[in-house]
């Protein structure tokens, strides 16, 4: 079996000649071409153009990563020239005009784009099913999710396709299909990396984009070359002490974790996920750490109803601005019904409503903060209350579509949370259980402060090492 290096170790290679540019980019290529029939990651392939970018970037290659693959997840990453289509028939045919802000930022990093992953429409799912382009399958077993939003990204990292892919973070879209594919997906504060020059913010900071990898090192590094704020934008996070590839390398003071197992929403927490998070809380204490079991004390009714206010409204805003986009109105012949009933209950929310549910939200992450981050250095959750869902699970019932979003809910209860408060978040990949299925485990930690969560990141990396773990079955063995 070949190895899988990391983004970093490719540029490296290619910096000193060690690997070049036009070989690496076909492998890579035939290794999304081996298992896009298989898993159907990527939905719009731009070979011709990245092998076009090689040849320019041979007199001006730069950046941390330069002439490294790279995938960018088909949602809020506009490449000019390139099909752009938030996973939904209403934008099938939409072609970008521009790059945003992060892809631009991308580009000067040196990361070589290969095409748009598969994502569920406008993301508003915690499985990447869309009626547009079908199922992403989870690497480690086929009939199972990949997990949403971020799904064909995080499969295409852990089928060792890339070693890195772009995603965004609404509500868990990075950390959730980080936990299903066995790979590391951090959430950044709120306002890290700009969203332009589309968005100032999305669903009043709930947004936030960055990528999934396989290496913590990669999300580290990353992170230093598109963090910060474009001018216009509404607010920026704390400026980070440092680099946070350093921090990455660097094993932290002894920390306080809290340790919480009780769901946000009050569904049940499956036996496996409980023990991944147990496995992770006692390695913690092997390293050094000191962790607490804490309870949740939040009115998770009021939480949940002003979350689902806010991300209802948030759909109706997006396919609202997809329809300008395209001329295209709103219904059953261009939306899911899922989508189509969100915008729906999006559309009977008063701006009074709205304000409301946002300053409820605002009020709870502040308890929060005060709460446990006043005691806590970081907080310890299951990422998500069961292992991953077998495709069709969360298929809405046409009678009941937003039955589906509850039973959503019940399957990511614990990653809205932190979307709410702005704080960075990160799923791990430590544990598999019986069925070989990966199940991870969240950390969260102060607002702006990613740093500590890269030091703890890199050391559970080196404790317990994950990134030679791949599915049995893979596209580097066969």
């Amino acid at each position: 079996m070949m190895a899988v290096r990391d983004g970093l170790d490719l540029a490296q290679g290619l910096k000193s000649g060690r690997d070049e540019p036009i070989p690496l980019l076909e492998e890579t290529i035939d290794r999304i071409e081996r298992v896009n029939d298989e898993l159907n990651v990527v939905v719009t392939e731009t070979f011709a153009r990245a092998r076009r970018s090689i040849e320019d970037q041979k007199s001006s290659a730069g950046g941390p990563f330069a002439g490294v693959p790279f995938l960018l997840k088909d949602l809020l990453a506009a490449q000019e020239g390139v099909r752009f289509t938030f996973g939904s028939r209403m934008m099938e045919d939409h072609v970008a005009d521009h790059d945003s802000y992060l892809v631009q930022r991308y580009r000067d990093a040196g990361l070589v784009f290969l095409g748009k992953t598969n994502a569920p429409e406008f993301g508003l799912q915690p499985t990447t099913e869309p009626d547009l382009f079908g199922p992403t399958h989870n690497p480690w077993d086929t009939e199972r999710t990949a997990g949403g939003s971020s799904g064909g990204s995080a499969a295409a990292v852990a089928r060792g396709s890339v070693p890195m892919a772009h995603g965004n973070d609404g509500g868990g879209s990075l950390r959730i299909p980080a936990s299903c594919c066995g790979i590391f997906g951090l959430k950044p504060t709120r306002g890290r990396i700009s969203l332009g020059p589309d968005y100032g913010d999305l669903m009043s900071g709930f947004v936030i984009e960055h990528a999934v990898t396989r290496t913590v090192r990669d999300s580290a590094a990353l992170l230093d070359a598109t963090r910060g704020p474009a001018p216009g934008d509404p607010y920026r996070a704390p400026e980070p002490e440092g680099s946070y590839l350093e921090a990455s390398q660097e094993d932290p003071e002894p920390l306080n974790i809290g340790l919480i197992l009780e769901s946000p929403t009050g569904s049940d927490l499956d036996s496996d996920c409980r023990k991944a998070t147990e496995e992770a809380a006692q390695l913690c204490e092997e390293l050094g750490h000191t962790v607490e079991s804490c309870s949740l004390d939040l009115d998770t009714d009021l939480l949940t109803e002003a979350f689902m206010t806010i991300w209802a409204a948030g759909a109706a805003a997006t396919v609202n601005g997809a329809a300008l986009a395209t001329g295209r109105d709103p219904g059953p012949d261009s939306l899911e019904p899922l989508t189509l009933a969100l915008y729906e209950m999006g559309e009977e929310f008063s701006s009074s409503d709205y304000l409301t549910s946002l300053t409820l939200l605002q009020r709870i992450s502040r308890d929060f903060q005060q709460e446990y981050f006043g005691e806590y250095d970081v907080v310890l959750t299951p990422t998500l209350a069961e292992p991953p869902l077998e495709l069709g699970v969360l298929d809405p019932d046409p009678d009941n579509p937003l039955a589906s979003f509850e039973r959503a809910s019940e399957f990511a209860p614990f990653t809205p949370l932190f979307n709410v408060t702005g704080q960075p978040a990160m799923s791990v990949p430590l544990y598999w259980n019986d069925d070989e299925l990966p199940i991870g485990t969240q950390f969260a930690g102060p607002f702006g402060r990613e740093d500590v969560l890269f030091r703890l990141a890199g050391q559970l990396e080196r404790a317990r090492p994950w990134t030679d773990r791949l599915p049995s079955v893979n596209a580097l063995a066969e």
